[in-house]
């Protein structure tokens, strides 16, 4: 936690003790770390403390290169715990300062919020040059905005929430790309004979070379591999990232003066570019598991809604005091349905809902998001 007189660093002792001014390892990051200072916090008021033992929390001042989920060790008998697992965030919203003078206000208290909270990320748009802030919803975003105005106090224009789609394929392709570049002295050439195909739900991106004798030499297919890498950073619907498939090389050719990394690296590239779009790409959204809770009486106006938001109900739950409808929704609907619950069960209905998995976007749903996207690349 940034604070006024320095990071805290707050720990957990899970096993033996330490005190001031001892040198402790991170185990993540391979590096010794003195122990300035420890304080225990009661709420803004602090106590200095010599020590402390396996039980307490405690913060401590002066580490320099820790971050949430590290752990910290007696440098001669190592050990590591299992960190915390932070999702991917499924929102964005583009900020900008209100004037210059904020601007370089903007980059330091944002640098302290992401130290903060792992499951914030922030970005810079390449193209625009706008500064994206991601989260794992919109109060997520709408408190990250809050600190920047009162704790921080910089002033910042919001955009509009971005979903964070994503793209794949449904089908499996062979195609062959020839990379030949002729200039003045050696020139480039690198010939890929490859095939993409989806991969299984979560999988990511996968890579493997069949090629057998010396047509495409072993030291040139991790350039081969990094070309398809990234490229998949952009897809070739809306430009999302694209997600699920696997890529293998069968053959190819080089050329004994001509080939290099680089120029299968950009084969590979432009091979992507030409086959994606015969594989049959598919945009995919955010699907949320959405939990909420209402009075008895206003059961049937809230499943309704969440299945006009395209909302599956999965079951209900009758409590003491009122009902649990759980759902899985597109993230894209739920804006703003905090407003709306309330409206519907007179103040009284409450939601949370976390990120539940990826799945294919409905033709008409699609066909808005890449419109709109190609509308926003026509103003840049």
């Amino acid at each position: 936690m940034d604070d006024r007189f320095g990071a805290l660093t707050f720990t957990r002792i899970y096993t033996g003790k330490i005190k001031k001014g001892d040198t402790v390892l991170n185990t993540f990051t391979g590096k010794n770390e003195r122990i300035g200072r420890i304080v225990e916090m009661h709420a803004n008021e602090r106590i200095e403390l010599d020590g402390a033992q396996a039980g307490d929390i405690v913060a401590l001042i002066g580490m320099k290169n820790v971050q949430t989920g590290h752990t910290l060790c007696d440098p001669k008998h190592p050990a590591t715990l299992e960190p915390m697992v932070f999702p991917d965030p499924v929102i964005s919203i583009a900020v900008a300062p209100k004037d210059k003078g904020a601007s370089e206000k903007l980059g330091v208290a944002i640098g302290k919020m992401v130290q903060e909270d792992p499951s914030f990320r922030v970005e810079t748009d390449e193209d625009s040059g706008e500064t994206i802030l991601k989260g794992m919803g919109e109060l997520h975003l709408d408190i990250k905005i809050d600190i920047l105005k009162r704790t921080h106090g910089v002033e910042v224009e919001v955009g509009k929430p971005q979903v964070a789609y994503r793209e794949t394929i449904t089908q499996r392709v062979e195609d062959t790309y020839t990379h030949k570049k002729q200039s003045g002295g050696s020139g480039q050439y690198g010939k890929i004979d490859y095939i993409i195909e989806p991969g299984e739900a979560g999988s990511g991106y996968e890579f493997e070379s069949k090629v057998t004798g010396g047509n495409v030499p072993r030291e040139f297919w991790p350039a081969i591999e990094k070309g398809f890498k990234v490229s998949s950073d952009r897809g070739v619907l809306a430009g999302y990232p694209c997600l699920d498939f696997k890529v293998t090389l069968m053959d190819g050719a080089y050329h004994a003066v001509d080939s290099s990394a680089i120029a299968y690296e950009l084969a590979a590239k432009a091979g992507y570019r030409q086959s994606m779009p015969k594989a049959g790409p598919q945009l995919m959204e955010p699907i949320m598991k959405v939990d909420v809770f209402t009075p008895e009486d206003h059961v049937g106006d809230v499943i309704g809604d969440l299945n006009r938001r395209r909302g599956m109900i999965q079951g209900q739950e009758a409590g003491a005091t009122g009902v649990r409808i759980k759902a899985e929704c597109p993230l894209s609907e739920m804006f703003g349905y905090i407003g709306d619950l309330r409206t519907m069960t007179s103040g009284r209905g409450q939601f949370s809902m976390e990120f539940l998995r990826y799945s294919p976007c409905p033709k008409n749903v699609a066909e808005e998001v890449i419109k709109e996207t190609q509308e926003r690349e026509a103003k840049k």
